[in-house]
């Protein structure tokens, strides 16, 4: 399982000290953040994640400078990114985000719809099909925490017994970790338990 460290609102220096440590794996959500977090700690061999909403315009970015996206949610999407992701890098690396409960603001198809989505992104040729990913709404109880996320999982398993060979589960923050490992997650997405409360923005 991979710990991939959500480091939004984090200064490079806080980067660098837990790559230090070992950390290889981080996550950023907003591309004016991460652009120069990238370039700041280029001399390091780290996966860079993006776990952040997607615009269109945006994509070149994500699809030049990234090795995953969790959050892919629109074919649209999907084909900016095959045609945006150069041809010297190897194929960028996709879940798709599942909206498991309806929330506003929030990204993600509907479980349905996963098959034609999986479907069309398999057929892209600069991207590889990893999983499913899920950012699910607040549950307390930790049985209600893997209500969800074993939902998620079924829709991997249902996808795989379709044909498609998926290997990816990112589900699980530092609210609902273990409920997430329980259910199979292969990847969790950790922030305030490494870094602690994100710093406050200036106003």
């Amino acid at each position: 399982m991979a710990l991939v460290a959500i480091s939004k609102g984090q200064p490079a220096d806080a980067l660098r000290r837990l790559a230090g440590d070992g950390q290889r794996e981080f996550g950023e959500n907003y591309l004016q953040e991460a652009v120069p977090k990238l370039a700041a700690l280029s001399d390091l061999p780290l996966t860079w994640h993006f776990t952040g909403q997607l615009q269109a315009n945006k994509t070149r970015i994500v699809a030049e400078r990234f090795d995953w996206v969790h959050t892919l949610d629109r074919e649209r999407i999907a084909i900016r990114l095959s045609e945006q992701r150069p041809a010297d890098l190897p194929p960028l690396n996709i879940c798709i985000q599942i909206s498991l409960a309806p929330e506003p603001g929030k990204g993600g198809v509907e479980p349905a719809a996963a098959a034609d989505l999986a479907t069309a992104v398999q057929a892209l040729p600069r991207l590889r099909l990893r999983g499913l990913m899920c950012i699910p709404p607040h549950r307390e109880s930790y049985a209600e925490q893997l209500a969800l996320f074993t939902q998620l999982a079924a829709c991997r398993d249902r996808l795989n017994e379709a044909g498609l060979h998926l290997d990816a589960l990112s589900m699980g923050m530092s609210s609902d970790l273990e409920a997430a490992i329980r259910a199979g997650a292969t990847m969790v997405r950790i922030g305030t338990a490494l870094f602690g409360e994100r710093p406050a923005k200036a106003h």
